[in-house]
């Protein structure tokens, strides 16, 4: 039954940008309920935006069943996990001054837009904790993706006792109980990949191979692709631009054309940007160029939607949750 917020959308949204944010929910929630899967990914600071209150409860209802994200959406959902109540809004961020950032730096307050993180409370309490678990890696030669480490500091409960938000808001805790599939290209470009360098050089780490990388990322996303395809028909759910997006979907033309292999093309695609339409920006590519590249078929269902995420995406998912 269609709670309050679905029945307003049903009842205002009937046009323009709105009405494909209707169309697209009631694609996705077709492929879900036909046996689909669908892979999700993160750009941008979603996680510091607190999209995890609506992304965890799909991934816990089975409507989201693998993520591709940033290095920093992975860290910064349990950033937000341990040290919420240390944030720092900041709502005139537009009228700073160089002084008031300065001020800002000074104080550990780390600016996303309108949200400062808190480095000590967040960053290097996430780093004690974690180097922990690089180090036994280390130790037992064990190579990890990183996001297992994450996983396995979430489930070890560790960090139980200083949440500052209801954990059932945390999309990766939610992703580490089902053990979902999760893909981090790049994840050199984040906090904690940063730290991770650092310890090399400060020698409380010594071999960067102990962490495996994006090629091993594509490589486990070819293995996920092929076997979930065999059962299901798998769609793309992209958040912004960027590498999130656009190494995952590329997952498909490198099994069919350097493989050499058949496969089935992705079932669904939807993309929420506020990128200017335009040619030569993967970020702001229409998505029947990804058709050219053999990414998509011409009968896959594609929707872009020229808005900002941080509104878009929960409205989409309370629609598909039927809130």
């Amino acid at each position: 039954m269609d709670g309050e917020l679905t029945n307003f959308l049903k009842k205002n949204y009937r046009h323009f940008n709105a009405a494909t944010i209707i169309d697209a929910s009631e694609s996705y929630k077709k492929l879900i309920d036909e046996g689909g899967q669908m892979l999700v990914t993160l750009a941008g600071a979603m996680s510091t935006a607190e999209l995890g209150i609506s992304l965890a409860e799909m991934i816990r209802q089975g409507k989201v069943h693998a993520i591709s994200c940033t290095g920093a959406n992975l860290e910064e959902d349990i950033f937000n996990l341990v040290a919420n109540k240390h944030y720092k809004r900041v709502p005139n961020y537009r009228m700073l001054s160089p002084k008031e950032e300065n001020d800002l730096a000074e104080h550990g307050l780390n600016r996303v837009t309108d949200t400062c993180i808190p480095e000590e409370e967040a960053m290097r309490r996430i780093e004690r904790q974690i180097l922990k678990l690089w180090q036994r890696h280390e130790k037992e030669n064990k190579p990890f993706l990183p996001h297992e480490p994450m996983y396995e500091l979430l489930l070890s409960g560790d960090l139980k006792d200083q949440y500052e938000i209801d954990p059932k808001n945390s999309w990766l805790l939610a992703a580490a109980e089902k053990n979902l599939p999760i893909f981090v290209p790049g994840w050199e470009d984040s906090t904690l990949g940063n730290m991770f360098v650092a310890q090399i050089i400060k020698g409380g780490m010594k071999r960067f191979d102990i962490v495996r990388g994006g090629l091993q990322y594509m490589n486990e996303l070819i293995h996920w692709y092929k076997e979930t395809s065999k059962k299901h028909k798998i769609g793309f759910y992209q958040i912004g631009g960027g590498i999130a997006g656009d190494f995952p979907i590329c997952v498909v033309p490198l099994i069919q054309q350097d493989l050499k292999q058949k496969v089935a093309l992705w079932s669904y695609f939807c993309q929420i940007s506020d990128s200017t339409t335009s040619y030569g920006s993967y970020s702001g590519a229409v998505p029947n160029e990804k058709i050219t590249w053999g990414k998509l078929s011409i009968d896959t269902p594609r929707f872009i939607i020229e808005s900002d995420a941080t509104i878009v995406a929960p409205l989409m998912f309370a629609y598909i949750l039927q809130w």
